[in-house]
């Protein structure tokens, strides 16, 4: 067979080569393995019925090479029909990539697959060596200057190939000196401070600040820039930047030269364009003022705050820009802010993405903006600080895009990443000062997607047996009043809870109704129906004694509880921004068994001091008294101090004033008292080496606080009124972590101002609270 080809392929290239020009009755393909004869022939600039000669001829051949498939291609006539050989260009079977580790797998097989190299497809040489000239490249630009690359090919069976690159990376060249030329207004260490990278210092090998990078130096001469910039110096120029390596390729030298110019000053602010919005109010938005010097963050700011305030109007499409007009001779600059509104835009929908947990319902519910309402930035942002707000997400992000085939109309995309926010089945936890705890329980707040609150079941720890069902409904109406409800049993034995010695069976049931009153405060009233019994030990202390003598050991009490609360936190958990208070008063029914009334007070604020900076302020103050025939607040309703929410480093309850024991006895239990006093100063900072920070939250804090009795009978210890000299202090670090099982909280704390009677602890830790 191989003999009747050969001469019939010589006869066919033979007469190819003397051809003239003839009809092509039909076109055939030989050779093809995965190339499709369609590809082929969109590819053949010939057709069936075409007159072809050698150019033509010619012409089909560069057009097939240059579809990049085929490594050889040779054309035949057989009389009139035209035969095409093919030899196709290997298939690549596989990459593996050896070596890397400063650029991951994923981002080397992506950049490969964009220049047409991946499993499948077709394997180009010139590719695979222009990739790899490419990868020598991006590893430069951070500062690898040894580093290589070395692509290998291997012929596998059916015409396929397997592609192993192997890197070596080689090492980071150091930073030896930064040096800036031109400068006179500023020096050289206030500018190069400003740099993000670093000659070597004592912190670098933790840092990597002196590590050159391509992106970081660019990143730095546009800080240098903007530096010049916000100080009125606009005809500030970097004419040069020059890079060198030293003789072992180890370290770098960067030299920047700059012209910086003169300062000019703002003579004049005017507005042009479609000022829909009235002038004055655009004019009180402006942060220049004639007379003072320039500044590129005040013109880009005054900018964002127009177009801000022109979206709350609707017109999320407007574009405001700014133009200084420079006098060099005085050197001044008339500042022009150009207006252009575009038209007013109008929500077509409102999609939610990410909720797979949550109903779609929940999030609704707590946008201010509306479909098919007219765009308002404003109402938009408020809705993601309203989702933040819930608890339910690590994240909420917003995206406005415009309707293709409109000018008026976007739609809005709300995009979340749901966190932990409860637990369900049975549970095991640990928690410093309860001990132990076993259980089975469902706590959610939001409970199957819908956003309530729902808590019930059983648990036991080392003091206390309790047993819960409650629920919270957010929105018991359309209008946003919550609804809430409570049945327990709770059985305390506080002796194993570093209080004094006596035992209480509680059963409680009661309901709790919210009103918003604005968008940020709400009023809260309760209503419960307790019944107390208590049981003391064998030798309780004399005070338990004399108000059992005096009350008895039963009690039935109708509390009720009013409360206003207000929060402009920007996060339901691990909050950075904003603030909350909250006012309550609880008091029991007159006429009942007991009658008491307790005043609180509790406030926190957030105040970012840097990117990465957080300030946290945080009080909780309490007092409370008897009613009626009770001439002191009840012993069992009293405040405990020491611990996570109160004073780190004190062990839990045990600030405060102490019992007294009964005859014969000389160790003393906390009692608790009448008056709570606790005040935080906290500095959060984001967690080194850990890229994802939104589940975790580490801080170093100073409490200050104690627990103190306005009614102190003469043979109590560690009992005083309320006095700023007996206050209790604790400094130290701590973080909370919302894992899948709730937050787990930890403190290392260093106490003092202590006296004999405090028990102290420097390491604490809890599951299941945060602080």
């Amino acid at each position: 067979m191989k003999r009747l080809l050969s001469p019939l392929l010589f006869w066919f290239f033979f007469t190819l080569a003397h051809a003239e020009v003839f009809q092509v009755e039909d076109i055939r393909v030989d050779g093809l393995q995965r190339v499709s004869a369609g590809t082929v022939f969109a590819s053949l600039p010939i057709s069936a019925g075409d007159l072809v000669d050698d150019e033509g001829i010619r012409e089909a051949t560069r057009a097939l090479f240059q579809t990049g498939y085929f490594n050889d291609i040779r054309i035949a006539r057989d009389n009139n029909v035209l035969v095409i050989i093919v030899t196709e260009r290997p298939a690549i079977a596989e990459i593996t990539i050896s070596g890397n580790k400063a650029i991951e797998d994923e981002q080397l097989l992506e950049a490969l697959d964009g220049a047409g190299l991946s499993e499948g497809q077709i394997f180009r040489q010139p590719v695979l060596q222009g990739m790899s000239q490419e990868l020598r490249r991006q590893y430069v630009s951070q500062g690898r200057y040894d580093a290589d690359v070395v692509g290998e090919v291997t012929e596998l069976p059916r015409n396929r190939v397997a592609i192993n690159l192997t890197i070596d990376e080689g090492s980071v060249a150091a930073i030896k000196h930064i040096n800036i030329v031109g400068n006179h207004a500023f020096d050289d260490k206030a500018l190069v401070g400003l740099f993000e990278l670093q000659t070597t210092g004592l912190l670098s090998f933790f840092m990597g600040d002196d590590k050159y990078s391509r992106e970081k130096l660019t990143g730095d001469l546009e800080r240098l820039e903007s530096w010049y910039l916000d100080r009125g110096y606009l005809k500030f120029n970097i004419d040069s930047t020059q890079v060198s390596l030293g003789p072992d390729r180890d370290t770098v030298f960067i030299t920047v030269n700059v012209s910086e110019g003169s300062v000019y000053t703002v003579n004049k602010v005017e507005l042009a364009g479609e000022l829909i919005v009235p002038e004055a109010q655009l004019l009180s938005l402006v942060l220049m003022r004639e007379g003072l010097t320039f500044s590129q963050t005040l013109m880009t700011t005054t900018k964002e705050l127009f177009t801000r305030r022109l979206g709350a109007e609707g017109y999320t499409f407007a574009e405001v820009e700014a133009f200084p007009e420079l006098d060099e001779e005085e050197s001044t600059a008339k500042v022009t802010f150009f207006v252009k509104p575009g038209k007013r835009a109008y929500v077509r929908r409102i999609e939610f993405r990410g909720n797979t947990k949550t109903d779609d319902e929940v999030l609704r519910r707590e946008m201010r903006q509306m479909e098919a309402a007219s765009a308002s930035t404003d109402m938009i942002e408020h809705s993601k600080v309203r989702l933040e707000r819930l608890g339910h997400f690590k994240e909420v992000t917003t995206e406005t895009r415009e309707v293709p085939g409109t000018d008026d109309q976007l739609d809005v995309f709300i995009t979340v990443e749901e966190q932990p926010s409860g637990s369900v089945g049975a549970s095991f936890g640990v928690a410093q000062g309860s001990g132990i705890i076993l259980g089975g329980n469902i706590s959610e707040r939001n409970f199957f997607g819908t956003g309530n609150s729902v808590s019930f079941g059983v648990s036991r720890s080392k003091y206390r047996t309790n047993a819960t069902v409650s629920l919270n409904d957010p929105y018991f109406t359309k209008d946003g009043v919550s609804a809430g409800y409570r049945f327990s049993f709770v059985a305390t034995d506080y002796g194993d809870f570093d209080v004094a010695e006596y035992t209480s069976d509680s059963f409680t049931t009661g309901v709790n109704f919210g009103y918003p009153l604005t968008e940020t405060s709400r009023i809260s009233f309760g209503l419960s129906v307790e019944n107390l019994s208590i049981d003391v030990g064998v030798f309780p202390s004399l005070e338990i004694i004399q108000f059992l003598r005096e009350n008895g050991d039963n009690y039935t009490m109708l509390t009720s509880t009013l409360s206003w609360s207000q929060s402009t936190l920007n996060r339901g958990v691990l909050a950075t921004r904003g603030s909350s208070q909250r006012m309550g008063v609880e008091f029991s029914v007159p006429g009942i068994d007991l009658e008491y009334l307790k005043f609180s007070y509790a406030a926190q604020y957030f105040k970012p001091i840097t990117k990465s900076l957080t300030l946290h302020l945080k009080t909780d103050l309490g007092y409370g008294f008897g009613l009626g025939d009770a001439d002191r607040l009840p012993f069992f309703k009293n405040y405990y101090g020491g611990g996570f929410k109160s004073v780190r480093g004190f062990k839990n309850n045990s600030l405060g004033p102490q019992d007294t024991p009964f005859p014969g006895f000389d160790d003393p239990d906390p009692f608790g008292g009448n008056v709570k006093a606790s005040a935080s100063v906290e500095l959060l900072f984001p967690v080194p080496f850990l890229k994802d920070q939104r589940s975790v939250q580490a801080m170093v804090f100073f409490d200050a606080g104690n627990i103190f009795d306005t009614e102190c009978n003469a043979f109590q210890t560690n009992c005083f009124s309320p006095d700023v000299a007996e206050l209790r202090y604790s400094f130290g670090i701590g973080g909370t972590w919302v894992s899948g099982f709730g937050p787990i909280t930890v403190a290392l704390a260093s106490p003092f101002n202590d006296n004999e009677f405090d028990e102290t602890e420097v390491f604490q830790f809890s599951m299941g609270q945060g602080f």
